[in-house]
């Protein structure tokens, strides 16, 4: 039996399901893996790309390197989806599968916050982190903000990342003392789930004279006055502004009629959308979960397990646990790392391992680990 299968979206979870799936069928697979574009980026190494510690070209992983037994990419653009008839149209054709997975993440709306796009700069997108690389150089005093705009955005602890990361820089430039840097977030701990990991990073906060605002977001910018307005009316005067834009669903999903309340629901336990054969997984859907690679990751191991259960005639995996690892950059060459369990408990929880330099190695192979996996590298 050979399953076909579409797969919208080669980011964490498109690519982990694809792995498994070759890995476990082979020849036996018919997947196509569609994405727009030509190359995958992990989220941390924009951060590499703001702060100067990698180029931008060093990061990409280009998908011309996938090459596994069942999958061919699809460098195209998604321009409909029919969940009914499992059945997607790009601006190259057409193509209906016996399994659709959407793995399609967030998109971002700047034009949501008015004065982000003509007063500040975000590093969430890889184009928004290659522009922003070029600006820092021109900030050399006054005060810098790094905002978040909206709830929920992707990987929660990149905000406090890019302040303390933001504080070594003006170190190695000499301008520290010249600079003030403030952080807003719209939650009342820098990681929710784990008090320990929150608690550190607050005392880093401190530790290095940067300002933690939090259970408040940046509503507009004033870029004539050059002040972010928050969500009770009070104004910060800035600088330089590094947001955190809104995320929302991409129109070809919400025009898809698979969300509800702008996200896809899913069964929790397995993945499943409302329609027959569809599953949704990572950043678009409203599992419960952080919007975070590390979750869309094991939610693909999870409907991995589920299809091949199916096909092969084993039992079913157990429930999807909405657990995941997050490494934080705590700046001085040292990082941490956050273990968070989001849905097998009665409420959130995460056990916080101390930064170290030891850990810097172990988030570097994280990476070469699924750089190997994925693309063969």
């Amino acid at each position: 039996m050979t399953i076909r299968m579409v797969v919208l979206g080669a980011g964490f979870g498109g690519l982990e399901l694809s792995t498994i799936l070759s890995e476990a069928l082979g020849d036996h697979l018919d997947v196509t893996l569609i994405d727009r574009n030509d190359s995958f980026v992990f989220g941390f190494s924009k951060l590499d790309v703001v702060f100067g510690r990698e180029t931008p070209d060093a990061v990409r992983l280009s998908y011309r390197n996938i090459m596994k037994p069942g999958v061919v990419f699809r460098q195209e653009t998604i321009t409909a989806i029919d969940p009914e008839a499992r059945c997607v149209r790009t601006d190259h054709g057409t193509y209906v599968a016996d399994v659709l997975v959407v793995a399609l993440g967030a998109d971002y709306d700047l034009a949501a916050t008015p004065g982000l796009i003509e007063g500040g700069n975000e590093f969430y997108s890889f184009a928004g982190a290659e522009r922003l690389r070029k600006v820092l150089p021109t900030f050399s005093s006054g005060h810098a903000i790094v905002g978040v705009t909206a709830a929920p955005f992707k990987c929660p602890p990149a905000p406090s990342e890019a302040a303390l990361l933001l504080h070594d820089h003006l170190i190695k430039c000499g301008v520290r003392d010249a600079c003030t840097i403030s952080l807003v977030m719209p939650l009342g701990a820098p990681i929710p789930p784990s008090p320990a990991a929150s608690q550190a990073l607050i005392a880093a906060f401190a530790e290095r004279g940067i300002t933690f605002v939090p259970n408040r977001r940046v509503t507009a910018l004033d870029a004539a006055r050059r002040v972010a307005i928050l969500d009770d009316a009070s104004e910060m005067p800035y600088d330089l502004f590094l947001g955190i834009p809104k995320h929302r669903a991409p129109d070809v999903v919400a025009a898809s009629g698979l969300t509800e309340n702008g996200w896809i629901p899913v069964n929790p336990e397995n993945l499943k959308t409302r329609f027959p054969g569809v599953y949704a997984i990572g950043d678009v859907t409203s599992v419960g979960t952080a919007k975070a690679g590390t979750f869309s990751e094991t939610a693909a191991r999870v409907v991995a397990a589920t299809l091949l259960a199916e096909i092969q005639g084993g039992e079913q995996p157990s429930a999807y646990a909405g657990a995941g690892t997050c490494y934080v950059e705590f700046g001085g060459g040292r990082v941490g790392r956050v273990d968070v369990d989001f849905l097998s408990g009665p409420a959130p929880s995460g056990s916080f391992i101390e930064p170290s330099a030891a850990l810097v190695d172990e988030k570097r192979h994280f990476a070469t680990s699924r750089r190997a996996r994925w693309f063969g590298l």
